[in-house]
């Protein structure tokens, strides 16, 4: 009797082990919890200010200057808006174009570019300027949109026609090569004509110390803000306010060559002298770009 009991519970055994190997068998595995999902990092709204100095079409060279240049706190500071007209004297190689014409062109606003005078007589290096940011910005008129093409220089005409019509003017570090030239009076003129009434003209500047002889054709580059102020004044134009926003201050102002001693220019001869490539950077690397004014004048209603 006792064998026979043993064996029936080992048979019984044998039977519950197999329900359950059969049970194990037949159940799905069960799925391991699904990992999150990386956040994905949204960038600024298209059409947006950050989104124009944010982006791709601009040079990592161009972007590496942000940092002394501020673009976004200058041109908030200067009150730019997406439907403005506006008009930008000598953008040189487009740095701030590449910011400005798809900003306005997402916000149906409107952009033009008083680029250097062409014809007889004209720099041909600057010819070349212009042809290479006029071919720019033909080559995507999608980002760019209808930037309209003037000159400013000897003998130019209106910036922007019809006169009268822009909402914002900008000089951006061009006011020392213009007194150079004999074009400032000039410039603040144009600007004056090219403004609407209540119009707005921004002004970024190397900055002349104010105990220092104000030399009228500013060869080292720098310019003091009450002759800069006085320019606009005698141009009918009504000082608004002044801001530090581009100021540097390491930069000594006591450079070999003027401002283009630093960033990014970084001369090391004397104009129309060969480069010197002995000539030791550091120094003047270390300052970075120049200490500026950045000033904001009204055209009265």
């Amino acid at each position: 009797m006792i064998h026979f009991a043993s064996r029936r519970l080992f048979l019984a055994g044998v039977a519950v082990s197999g329900l359950m190997g059969l049970s194990a068998c037949g159940r799905k595995k069960e799925a391991e919890p699904a990992k999150a999902a990386e956040p994905v990092k949204a960038g600024p709204p298209e059409g947006s200010l950050e989104w124009a100095i944010e982006g791709p079409w601009r040079s990592p060279e161009d972007k590496a200057r942000d940092q002394w240049r501020h673009p976004m706190e200058t041109l908030r500071f200067f009150g730019l808006q997406p439907s403005m007209t506006v008009v930008e004297f000598w953008p040189g190689g487009g740095w701030y174009t590449d910011i400005l014409a798809p900003y306005l062109n997402k916000g149906r606003g409107h952009l033009f570019v008083a680029g250097f005078v062409e014809g007889e007589g004209a720099d041909p290096a600057q010819v070349a300027v212009n042809n290479a940011l006029k071919a720019r910005l033909d080559s995507d008129k999608k980002l760019y949109g209808q930037v309209g093409f003037t000159y400013f220089g000897l003998g130019s005409g209106p910036v922007i026609e019809p006169p009268g019509t822009a909402d914002l003017v900008l000089f951006m570090r061009y006011v020392h090569v213009w007194m150079a030239a004999g074009l400032a009076e000039k410039a603040f003129t144009d600007a004056f004509a090219a403004l609407r009434p209540g119009g707005i003209l921004g002004i970024e500047q190397h900055r002349l110390e104010p105990d220092e002889d104000q030399d009228p054709a500013a060869a080292n580059g720098y310019v003091q803000e009450a002759f800069l102020r006085q320019l606009a004044e005698e141009a009918g134009f009504v000082f608004v306010e002044s801001s530090e926003i581009n100021a540097n201050p390491e930069d000594t102002k006591n450079h070999p060559f003027g401002v283009e001693t630093l960033p990014p220019t970084r001369r090391s001869s004397a104009l129309g002298e060969p480069p010197n490539f002995e000539f030791d950077h550091s120094k003047y690397d270390a300052i970075g770009e120049s200490d500026r004014m950045t000033l904001k004048f009204r055209k009265p209603e």
